[in-house]
Protein backbone atom coordinates (compact mmCIF):
# COMPACT_ATOMS: atom_id res chain seq x y z
CA UNK A 1 0.00 0.00 0.00
CA UNK A 2 1.30 3.13 -1.11
CA UNK A 3 0.13 6.87 0.57
CA UNK A 4 0.22 10.23 0.08
CA UNK A 5 -0.24 12.60 2.90
CA UNK A 6 -0.42 16.73 2.10
CA UNK A 7 0.00 19.09 5.48
CA UNK A 8 0.58 22.69 5.09
CA UNK A 9 -2.85 24.17 4.17
CA UNK A 10 -4.96 26.83 5.75
CA UNK A 11 -5.75 30.10 6.30
CA UNK A 12 -3.68 33.32 5.20
CA UNK A 13 -3.87 36.63 3.92
CA UNK A 14 -4.04 37.78 0.23
CA UNK A 15 -0.18 38.27 -0.49
CA UNK A 16 0.32 36.47 2.11
CA UNK A 17 2.75 32.83 1.35
CA UNK A 18 2.47 29.58 2.26
CA UNK A 19 4.03 26.15 2.10
CA UNK A 20 2.56 22.61 1.42
CA UNK A 21 4.32 19.35 1.84
CA UNK A 22 3.53 15.86 0.45
CA UNK A 23 4.85 12.55 2.11
CA UNK A 24 5.12 9.35 -0.03
CA UNK A 25 5.15 6.48 2.30
CA UNK A 26 4.82 2.86 2.02
CA UNK A 27 6.46 -0.20 0.05
CA UNK A 28 7.81 1.54 -3.15
CA UNK A 29 10.35 0.95 -5.39
CA UNK A 30 10.60 4.06 -7.22
CA UNK A 31 8.83 7.44 -7.71
CA UNK A 32 8.53 8.96 -11.49
CA UNK A 33 7.03 12.54 -11.30
CA UNK A 34 5.46 14.04 -8.66
CA UNK A 35 2.67 16.89 -8.63
CA UNK A 36 0.41 19.02 -7.47
CA UNK A 37 -3.40 20.09 -8.37
CA UNK A 38 -5.99 21.75 -7.13
CA UNK A 39 -10.17 22.05 -7.17
CA UNK A 40 -12.03 24.88 -6.19
CA UNK A 41 -15.86 24.86 -4.97
CA UNK A 42 -17.79 24.09 -7.57
CA UNK A 43 -14.90 23.63 -10.16
CA UNK A 44 -13.30 20.51 -11.81
CA UNK A 45 -9.75 19.85 -10.07
CA UNK A 46 -6.84 21.29 -12.11
CA UNK A 47 -3.05 20.81 -12.76
CA UNK A 48 -0.85 23.21 -10.54
CA UNK A 49 2.61 22.27 -11.30
CA UNK A 50 4.65 19.06 -12.08
CA UNK A 51 8.10 18.02 -11.45
CA UNK A 52 10.40 15.10 -12.97
CA UNK A 53 12.48 12.77 -11.19
CA UNK A 54 14.88 14.87 -13.33
CA UNK A 55 13.74 17.86 -11.54
CA UNK A 56 12.00 19.46 -14.98
CA UNK A 57 9.31 21.50 -13.69
CA UNK A 58 5.75 23.20 -15.29
CA UNK A 59 3.54 25.65 -13.95
CA UNK A 60 0.07 26.39 -14.72
CA UNK A 61 -0.16 29.60 -16.52
CA UNK A 62 -1.96 31.18 -13.56
CA UNK A 63 0.86 30.34 -10.69
CA UNK A 64 4.05 31.21 -12.81
CA UNK A 65 5.50 33.35 -11.02
CA UNK A 66 4.30 32.85 -7.64
CA UNK A 67 4.85 29.28 -7.21
CA UNK A 68 7.40 26.85 -6.85
CA UNK A 69 7.48 22.70 -6.46
CA UNK A 70 10.46 21.22 -5.18
CA UNK A 71 11.22 17.32 -3.79
CA UNK A 72 13.82 16.37 -1.36
CA UNK A 73 17.12 13.93 -2.32
CA UNK A 74 15.10 10.96 -1.38
CA UNK A 75 12.14 11.40 -4.31
CA UNK A 76 9.32 10.43 -1.54
CA UNK A 77 8.57 14.17 -0.49
CA UNK A 78 7.43 17.48 -2.72
CA UNK A 79 6.77 20.91 -1.58
CA UNK A 80 5.45 23.47 -3.19
CA UNK A 81 5.97 27.28 -1.85
CA UNK A 82 2.97 29.46 -3.05
CA UNK A 83 3.66 33.07 -2.61
CA UNK A 84 1.41 35.91 -3.32
CA UNK A 85 -1.18 34.10 -2.91
CA UNK A 86 -4.31 35.40 -4.63
CA UNK A 87 -8.51 34.66 -3.20
CA UNK A 88 -8.87 32.91 -6.63
CA UNK A 89 -5.70 30.05 -5.37
CA UNK A 90 -8.58 29.52 -2.41
CA UNK A 91 -9.19 25.56 -3.16
CA UNK A 92 -8.71 22.19 -1.80
CA UNK A 93 -4.70 20.70 -2.87
CA UNK A 94 -3.86 17.22 -3.96
CA UNK A 95 -0.91 15.59 -4.02
CA UNK A 96 0.02 13.64 -7.32
CA UNK A 97 2.67 10.83 -7.61
CA UNK A 98 3.61 8.20 -10.26
CA UNK A 99 5.08 5.16 -7.95
CA UNK A 100 6.46 1.66 -9.06
CA UNK A 101 6.55 -1.11 -6.27
CA UNK A 102 9.29 -3.52 -5.78
CA UNK A 103 9.36 -6.30 -8.45
CA UNK A 104 6.59 -4.81 -10.66
CA UNK A 105 7.13 -2.70 -13.89
CA UNK A 106 4.26 -0.89 -13.91
CA UNK A 107 3.54 2.36 -12.11
CA UNK A 108 0.54 3.18 -10.18
CA UNK A 109 -1.00 6.60 -10.14
CA UNK A 110 -1.60 8.04 -6.29
CA UNK A 111 -2.76 10.82 -4.68
CA UNK A 112 -3.08 12.52 -1.18
CA UNK A 113 -6.32 12.86 0.69
CA UNK A 114 -6.07 16.75 -0.09
CA UNK A 115 -5.50 19.99 2.18
CA UNK A 116 -7.69 23.21 2.32
CA UNK A 117 -6.28 26.50 1.16
CA UNK A 118 -8.10 29.44 2.31
CA UNK A 119 -7.14 32.88 1.05
CA UNK A 120 -9.01 35.96 2.33
CA UNK A 121 -8.74 38.97 4.19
Amino acid sequence: QVQLVESGGGLVQPGGSLRLSCAASGTIASVNSMGWYRQAPGQERELVTHITDSGITTYADSVKGRFTISRDNAKNTVYLQMNNLKSDDTAVYYCNANVRRPFEYRYLEVWGQGTLVTVSS
